[in-house]
């Protein structure tokens, strides 16, 4: 028995370490709590370690933005309106132009992984990415989706349902089931939190 929880914990246990930590980290964005910060930082320590050994190298370097993110973006939901508490950054509606922007800048995000994922694992001796195009589109998406939560924009869950529907299959692909699941569970989570989010915004304008 004890063997098994050993072989079960060194085969799984990053992954599912990394799911739980995502999970508190959804909890967290779904309810504008600021704590989802430092959880997203865990998470992303985890699964970039994961992800380099399965050698999904764009979502391991994704990580490491989350990284960056995560503490911009819990500074400025604490920051982010002067005199106010730290969970009343105000959530913002994304407009023509501006999403105009991002996806021009996704667009030369995803040919700039791309390059790097179709030329430099054989230039540093290390595996090829198997799913290079998906891995680069998921991982532009996910950096515009998390520049727009830091920035508290309620667009970016729909942005999250593609990304997270994407990557799930990608995650079943490799046999990364805990990371399967935890994305089903994003995806669900990602529509919660709109409609919770749409609420929000709904008693702004009730309140004017």
């Amino acid at each position: 028995m004890t063997d098994t929880i050993m072989e079960f914990i060194q085969k799984y246990g990053l992954e599912a370490a990394g799911t739980l930590a995502s999970l508190i980290y959804l909890f967290y964005s779904i309810r504008e709590k600021s704590w989802l910060w430092p959880w997203g930082l865990v998470a992303s320590a985890l699964m970039s370690v994961g992800f380099y050994q399965v050698a999904l190298y764009a979502d391991m370097g994704l990580q490491f933005y989350y990284i960056v993110v995560s503490i911009y973006g819990w500074w400025y939901w604490i920051n982010g309106n002067a005199g106010k508490n730290n969970d009343e950054v105000s959530i913002k509606l994304l407009s023509k132009q501006l999403f105009l922007k991002l996806t021009i800048v996704g667009i030369v995000i995803y040919l700039a992984i791309l390059l790097v994922l179709l030329k430099v694992p054989a230039m540093v001796n290390i595996s090829s990415s198997e799913l290079p195009y998906l891995d680069s589109f998921t991982t532009a998406a996910s950096i515009i989706a998390t520049w727009m939560l830091a920035r508290k924009y309620i667009h970016h869950w729909l942005f999250w349902v593609v990304i997270d529907l994407v990557s799930m299959g990608m995650y079943i692909y490799k046999g990364l089931y805990f990371y399967s699941f935890l994305y089903l569970v994003f995806t669900a989570g990602a529509i919660v939190g709109y409609l919770e989010w749409t609420k929000t915004v709904r008693g702004y304008a009730k309140a004017v």
